[in-house]
């Protein structure tokens, strides 16, 4: 039996790693790099495009539950994860290149795999088929799941990821801690002072932002862009992202606000700045974001 997948993100390999090995001969459809959409950077299947971060693994929450239920069933998103894991803490946070890159070698290592790189601008309804193009449907698939499914409109919304390089970070003020202590000392914690928070927050709600994306109607709270959460209140920051609690510094200390460094690869040259998404302009995330050498 054939079965057709459109989209080789997450969802789309798991999918098709699954079927497969039960005997299914599969098309997957990934049209790139024939043709990138907005957030895509590279041709390999299960590309990270925010985070390299897939939550906690603690099967006292939900997220870690779920990740325990996928490694029952055989999933090749976990068996990459647990292969190119770095340092995180209580979380599951992966290197990213070697994450999609091996997950792009086990599936067109597979016989009755066949990957077609080729956009899908229309769904035989007859053949059994899985979309799993995400929120970044091209437009001409979108207006067809608009006809087929009787819908008006679909809508994405999330924002950049800031990524800074370990050289740029001042190991004088960062210290290494994992929140409550939970798990290895992986984070790099950035304290601030209520007036070096300040001078933070005023920077950040008056700076220069990009046009949003015509694909980006409007916030999706799961994914909120720092700027637009700080503009809620300086407390959000602080009971969000930024938020102190269990982060006390090697001196016994609670700072007053502290951002976290996460590993973004394996080798420790690339930190993710967590909870920062953002839609500022790139020279003013330098400029607002220079964390660890000014502090803001």
């Amino acid at each position: 039996m054939k079965i057709r997948i459109i989209g080789g993100g997450l969802a789309g390999a798991e999918a098709t790693m699954y079927l497969a090995k039960r005997g299914y001969d599969i098309e997957l459809y990934e049209m790139r790099p024939n043709k990138f959409t907005p957030a895509h950077k590279t041709d390999k299947l299960a590309e990270l495009v925010c985070s390299n971060s897939l939550k906690n693994e603690s099967l006292e929450n939900a997220s870690g539950i779920l990740k325990y239920e996928m490694t029952v069933f055989d999933s090749i998103v976990m068996e990459s994860a647990n292969k190119h894991k770095v340092l995180a803490g209580g979380a599951l946070a992966v290197d990213r290149e070697g994450f999609s890159e091996y997950i792009t070698k086990k599936i067109k290592e597979l016989p009755n795999v066949k990957i077609i790189n080729e956009e899908v601008l229309s769904i035989d309804v007859n053949i059994p088929t899985i979309i799993a193009t995400g929120p970044l449907t091209s437009s001409p698939l979108c207006d067809e799941l608009k006809r087929l499914f009787n819908e008006d409109d679909f809508y994405f919304y999330d924002a950049q990821a800031p990524i800074i390089y370990a050289d740029s970070i001042n190991y004088d003020i960062a210290y290494l801690k994992s929140r409550y202590d939970k798990g290895e000392a992986s984070y790099y914690n950035l304290p601030f002072t209520k007036e070096e928070f300040d001078v933070f927050y005023n920077e950040l709600i008056n700076a220069e932002q990009i046009d949003t994306p015509e694909f980006e109607l409007k916030v999706f709270e799961a994914c909120m862009p720092i700027e637009v959460m700080a503009k809620r209140g300086a407390e959000t920051l602080r009971f969000g992202p930024m938020k102190p609690v269990g982060l006390r510094k090697p001196d016994g200390t609670t700072p007053y606000a502290v951002v976290q460094l996460r590993h973004d690869d394996s080798e420790g040259k690339m930190y993710n700045i967590v909870g920062f998404q953002t839609h500022l302009a790139f020279n003013e995330q330098k400029r607002v974001f220079t964390i660890g050498r000014k502090k803001y």
